[in-house]
């Protein structure tokens, strides 16, 4: 009779946190946020398939229908077009806020 050891708890949210990390792309890249009819410079923290961070520099309400718009540093390559719902804001640092975004449609 062979015994397996169940993981632990700790080993279960390291494997589902290094999966989280596998999927979502680390970017730290200038960004613009659109909404409620204003621009506001960004930085896109990480980037996954459906959804992204941004530290922005004004909270937004979740629920709030956003544009962010990457811009392509190759002139070959287009950059990207996201249409996004808010899902968190947090205070980040330095007098800014982080946002989860859902993406709703990606160009």
């Amino acid at each position: 009779i062979a015994f397996v050891e169940e993981p632990t708890m700790s080993q279960r949210l390291r494997d589902y946190e290094e999966k989280r990390d596998y999927i979502r792309m680390c970017l730290n890249s200038e960004a613009l946020l659109r909404t409620n009819g204003q621009s506001h410079p960004a930085t896109c923290i990480d980037l996954s398939s459906s959804g992204m961070q941004l530290s922005v520099p004004c909270p937004v309400a979740p629920g709030t229908e956003v544009e962010v718009e990457i811009g392509s540093r190759h002139s070959s390559l287009s950059g990207l077009n996201v249409t996004a719902t808010v899902v968190r804001c947090q205070p980040g640092e330095d007098d800014l806020y982080v946002l989860g975004l859902q993406t709703t449609t990606m160009a």
